[in-house]
């Protein structure tokens, strides 16, 4: 499955896919990383997380694939 991520960047925040080596934006603001992430994610398919500064995750969301419904 393929993983969209937003996390601190020296110039701003990175909104990087997993696998690839260089970032497929940088943003001034988390803000706008995120903005941007989604709709990375939802155009890939793809898992979305949101680090905050200090690098744990903020935010987690799957934009489609997902395996099966669960019941609960």
């Amino acid at each position: 499955m393929n993983r969209v991520s937003v996390s601190k960047h020296p110039d701003g925040w990175q909104v990087k896919v997993a696998g690839n080596e260089r970032a497929s934006k940088v943003t001034s603001t988390q803000a706008e990383g995120r903005e941007y992430g989604i709709a990375l994610a939802k155009q890939k398919n793809a898992e979305f997380t949101l680090h905050g500064e200090d690098g744990k995750i903020r935010e987690k969301n799957s934009y489609g694939n997902d395996p099966r419904k669960i019941k609960g």
